[in-house]
């Protein structure tokens, strides 16, 4: 009986602009037509699985459980309050899951597993070990010299894996090409099989503050919606450490089972570029790309045209707010640009242009000195907050569907071409009480245009800020 443990706390800052801190790479279409969330969640069909749970941080609550519920899969979903790192949020899902001590399956949510049915047989191979009271790590069968990595050296064969004589931090190059040459390590992918109550046992001989207030915080845990929320102030205090540093390298009783499923945890752009389908001229390219005399290069659009000529080894990330040109060798440093962003208090590290909501979606198509204008997509029997604002006034034109507006002390509809206006304090509402998605225009003007300009009376979401 396996119950899946799926992370999906990153940031995914390597792969700005694409991945922002409220958009990371998990919620992305990076490989394939399902997002990294729901290929993961899907790769869990061939296995025997009884349950599954995702573990995200508070902000990406509404994400999560659309895109699971968009394939049908949608499970429990436990909310970290704060981001704690691997060993305290597993921990959490251990202690929800005593009842039935099911095998765990921790699997990031952010992965990408080009071979599923060597992944199901891998997982398979694990059982008997996890069962016997192992603690099972898989290892990625090496292809090549790589320093992105940690590593995982083997010691005695043990069944399906081998015991685990020594974990390594990412190496030099030198070192790398050592590794790969002694047929002796695997890449350490972070995937883990083991009972819940085994892992509770090694935490609590190990890292007992962790077990402690992991215990404490799960005790007070509260449903809200799909969502499980733990106690925050409890969890606050917990210190922040991964299931290898807490565990794994303590653990008289870690194995490694091999897993060769063409793994690659999509740490950065030339990573993608390495796995990605490429012309003759080794360019891989997404979206209304043009190329011309160029070479090994990876160039992705999500609007406008794109054209490259006479370029080599470059990638080219092109979304509606920004623009990210680098050489392949260089492309771990976008997370520089993110720091930069952050430290001059620009939006660009956290937020795309277009930004989504539990109800829809929202762009911003044009913003000046006391004026705003977004274009508000509103999903079928969506709802947004009854609120109002001290600061601006708002004009609706709808372009297209039925928006059911309430305006003060009057709640009426309005179909394509019609508009209101909402004056500054004016309590109002907006909600799609149609069968396909509401799209308006919002002019909003007035001398404070921030997102926190919200008092809520109304939501069915249960959100408190913006």
């Amino acid at each position: 009986m396996i119950k899946a443990v799926i992370m999906s706390g990153g940031s995914g800052t390597r792969l700005w602009p694409l991945s922002r801190a409220a958009h990371p790479k998990q919620f992305l279409a990076l490989h394939g037509d399902d997002t990294m969330l729901q290929a993961t969640a899907k790769r869990l069909d061939g296995l025997d699985l009884q349950s599954s749970v995702t573990i995200c941080n508070e902000d990406h609550r509404f994400f999560v459980a659309e895109q699971l519920r968009e394939i049908n899969r949608l499970g429990s979903i436990i909310l970290e309050p704060i981001g704690k790192n691997t060993a305290p949020a597993v921990a959490i899902a251990a202690f929800s899951s005593l009842a039935d001590d099911p095998l765990l399956l921790v699997l990031a949510a952010d992965h990408v597993i080009q071979d599923e049915e060597a992944f199901t047989k891998a997982v398979n191979d694990a059982i008997p070990l996890a069962e016997a009271g192992k603690l099972v790590t898989f290892g990625i069968v090496t292809t090549e010299p790589q320093t992105g990595y940690g590593y995982i050296k083997r010691g005695k064969k043990q069944a399906a894996g081998f015991v685990v004589e020594q974990f390594k931090e990412k190496p030099s190059i030198e070192l790398a090409k050592e590794y790969f040459k002694s047929g002796e390590y695997f890449w350490n992918s972070g995937m883990f099989l083991f009972r819940a109550s085994r892992y509770l046992e090694e935490l609590e001989k190990f890292r007992p503050d962790i077990y402690q207030v992991c215990e404490a915080s799960k005790v007070k845990a509260e449903p809200d919606l799909d969502f499980l929320r733990i106690d925050k102030e409890k969890f606050a205090v917990c210190p922040s450490e991964s299931i290898d540093y807490a565990v794994m390298e303590n653990t008289a009783d870690a194995v490694v089972v091999p897993m060769a499923a063409g793994w690659s945890d999509i740490g950065s752009w030339s990573s993608l570029w390495n796995i990605s389908n490429k012309d003759k001229h080794g360019n891989a390219s997404h979206g209304d790309v043009l190329l011309h005399n160029s070479k090994n290069s990876y160039v992705r659009t999500d609007g406008k045209l794109v054209a490259a000529v006479g370029v080599d080894d470059l990638i080219i990330i092109s979304t509606k707010d920004a623009l990210l040109v680098a050489h392949k060798e260089s492309v771990q440093d976008a997370k520089l640009i993110v720091q930069k962003l952050k430290a001059n208090s620009r939006s660009e590290w956290d937020l795309h242009r277009e930004v989504y909501r539990p109800w829809g979606k929202y762009d911003s198509i044009d913003i000046g000195d006391r004026y705003q204008v977004k274009r508000i997509t509103v999903r079928p029997g969506a709802k947004l907050s009854v609120q109002m604002h001290h600061h601006r006034a708002e004009h609706w034109v709808v372009v297209s569907g039925t928006a059911k507006v309430t305006n003060n002390d009057k709640t009426f509809l309005l179909s394509e071409n019609e508009s209101t206006f909402i004056p500054v304090g004016v309590v109002h509402s907006l909600e799609n009480p149609g069968k396909v998605e509401l799209e308006l225009i919002e002019v909003q003007s007035g001398s404070y245009l921030g997102e926190d300009d919200i008092v809520r009376f109304e939501d069915l979401y249960g959100r408190h800020g913006k």
